[in-house]
This record gives C-alpha cells, structure tokens and sequence, in this order.
C-alpha cells in the first residue's frame, strides 16, 4: 500500500497493505495531496545477521541463488503452524541504538508475556535494530503539512507519476509472464486481473523497488520515535514478529518501505497476516514472489468487497456550481445527484452507496461517480487519485494485451 503521509494509515495498507498514510486511520490511504507519496527510500546495512539477505529480482521472481538463501531462512517444513523463531538472537538487555528505551522493554515483556516468545530472544532482535533518523526527520517535516482541498493541477500532475510508458509496458511485460497465474488468481476471487495489475504497477511497478529499508528497523523506530502513531506502528510491530516466526523467517532478512510495507504489493504486516495467500502452493506465504503476491493481491479485493462485473467509475456532466461535498467518504443516491445538476455520461448502476469524485486537471475539474469497486480499491490506499492512477493503469494495460 502507498503512504500518503495526509491521512489515515488503513487497513492497508491497508494490505494494511502497505503503505498506509500516516495521518489517520485510512485504510490509506486516501484523496488530498498526494505529491508526498514518491520518495527516496535510503539504503540500510544489515548487520548482526549471518546469512546474506534474500533479495528478488526486478521482475518479482527470485534468482536461483536467491531462492535456495530464501528456503534456508524459511526452514524446510511445510507446516506454518510448526514454525519458530529463527537466527542466533541473544542477549540479557537491549543495547545498539535503542539502549534504555523502556518503553521497548515493556514490549518485549508483553510480547514475553502475550505470545511466549524467548525473551532473549527479542532482546537480541532489538540490540541489532538500527534507529532510522532519516525517515523521522522525513515524517517531521510533512506532518507540518495540513491538509486541504485537492489543489488545481493536482490530479494532473499525481497521474503523470504513473500514467507512462515505464508502468504501462512493465505491466505487459509482466502479465505475459504470468497470465496463467493472473487467470487463475482471477476466477478463484472474482477480481479481473487488469485491477491486480493495477495495484502492483503503483505500488512498486512490478517489483522493480520494493525498498531497502530492514522492517525490523523500520517498524521500531516508528513505534518508539514517532509520537504521533507510536500506536499503530508498534502494533504492526508485533504483527511482524508473528508473521515471521510463523512463516520461518529470520527478523532481520525483510527488506520494504521506510513504513515497513512488504514485497510486490507491499503490504503491512497486519494485513500480510489476515489476506496474504500461499498462491504457489509451496507452503510458505512470500510476498515477495510475483504469484503469491498475485493471489495475496486479489484476495485482499475480495475480502474488501470487491463486486464481479460491476463498473469502477462513471463520468458525470456538470450543469452550473457543484455543491456537493466530494471525496471518498460521501455517499449519495443517483438521484441525488442527479438533483445537484450532475449527470451520468452513459448508463450508470445505481446500486450502493456513490462517491462523489473530484480530479483536479491543470485547466479543468472532472467529476465522477465511485462505485462500490472504487471504494474497494480505496481500502489499499485511501485515496481518491491513488485508487483512479490503478484504475487508469488497468486500462491502458488492458488496452496494450
């Protein structure tokens, strides 16, 4: 899921799916501005970790080499449920960058306490977690950002991040490579493939960058150093640790967002747990592998209301001032708003509640109407020019197959 750092974290991402907002509860991640959303991830070192890092492959698909490292980490059992804990982690206190944090000790007590986990064990994780400045600094500033109304231009220029070339022929690349999978993913929940296309074109244009932050790293620094959603982040803290001693995982190989959003589709941990889908069969759930990302994917529509066959948006003509409030919160009839001199530009579904939409172009506003199948792709992002840049995308990709 993609941050925009002007509202609610989701899920989800959110998943969430990842990258959620960092404002308020999304899921994410959300309409306002959105020119936050792309930013430089920094490079981290990992250390305190025996084996190298698993690492994939611009395409989403691991290398051979990187595939037996990823089988190492996981351990050789198909049953999740028998996994533990993995890597050499031990210690009597935290020590490293956040030594003398007792807040973290509480943590690790209640993860002791909670789910039984060693507690050496985690004091070891935390002595090697390394404290992100850069990102609190990053965070700082754009929470002195308030939001506002879409500006003018605003869709115009959000869309021009994502409507070209790069993600249009990647998304054609990748789906000849994996149309059976799409198909598959298809039929089992519902959601055309053009959609998942979508989601994985914006969120990390296929696997080309996933990030290079460690989510260790990631997630305790925003649990114990961001103030403002300490709380959301130290409990998808907690659901990393599950996730990874449930898949086998040692906690210092993820690699994802500077908000630890994971994999092709980035999702957050919490949403990892409850959608993420072993799509290839080989008992793991491994996200950053392009079939269970694919499946993880349109499961996470699915769940989220997805509806089969139903439009995603209508194009509605104006006729004098609209006075409607837009966004993706409000919910209207169509013959409200068709009352308020807005009307549909073809046959339009009625059913469900309606959003009302605004894009912002440079010289002009365009109102639509959201279907319940917007919504639904709001639930990854909450954002109304997050979800219509994936609608747009699985169109033109749609087009070009």
């Amino acid at each position: 899921m993609t941050i925009n750092t002007h509202q609610p974290f989701r899920l989800f991402h959110a998943p969430q799916k990842w990258e959620a907002n960092l404002s308020s509860p999304r899921p994410v991640k959300r309409g306002g501005n959105l020119l936050m959303h792309c930013v430089v991830l920094l490079s981290l070192s990992l250390t305190a970790c025996a084996e190298q890092s698993v690492k994939y492959d611009q395409s989403g698909g691991k290398s051979a080499a990187n595939a037996q490292t990823s089988r190492s980490a996981a351990g050789n059992s198909a049953d999740v449920s028998k996994r533990g804990t993995v890597g050499r982690y031990h210690a009597q206190g935290i020590t490293g960058d956040f030594a003398g944090y007792a807040s973290l000790q509480q943590f690790v007590d209640r993860m002791v306490q909670k789910h039984g986990f060693e507690r050496e064990y985690l004091l070891g994780v935390f002595s090697q977690a390394h404290r992100k400045n850069w990102t609190l600094d990053y965070l700082a500033k754009s929470d002195l950002t308030l939001k506002g109304k879409p500006s003018v231009g605003g869709w115009t220029r959000y869309r021009e991040k994502f409507l070209d070339e790069r993600h249009i022929a990647a998304g054609v690349e990748f789906a000849n490579r994996h149309r059976e999978v799409l198909k598959r993913a298809s039929q089992k929940y519902g959601v055309p493939e053009e959609y998942i296309l979508g989601i994985l074109a914006v969120e990390t244009t296929f696997g080309s960058y996933v990030g290079k932050d460690r989510v260790i790293d990631a997630l305790t620094t925003l649990g114990f150093d961001y103030a403002r959603r300490g709380d959301y982040f130290r409990g998808e803290l907690e659901n990393f640790l599950l996730m990874v001693r449930k898949e086998g995982i040692d906690p210092a190989k993820p690699v994802g967002s500077f908000a630890g959003a994971m994999g092709l589709g980035q999702f957050m941990p919490s949403s990892f747990l409850q959608w993420a889908v072993d799509f290839n069969g080989d008992g793991r759930r491994d996200l950053w592998d392009a079939e269970d990302a694919i499946g993880s994917v349109a499961n996470y529509f699915a769940q989220h209301g997805w509806q089969a066959g139903q439009p995603v948006t209508t194009p509605l003509q104006t006729k004098g001032v609209v006075t409607l409030e837009t966004g993706i919160e409000t919910q209207y009839s169509l013959a409200a708003l068709q009352q308020a001199g807005l009307h549909p530009t073809r046959p339009c579904a009625s059913q469900g509640p309606l959003r009302l939409l605004l894009l912002r172009h440079a010289n002009h506003d365009q109102y639509l109407i959201g279907h319940p199948n917007f919504y639904t792709i709001t639930r990854y992002n909450h954002s109304a020019y997050y979800a219509m840049a994936v609608h747009e995308l699985a169109q033109a990709i749609k087009h070009r197959l």
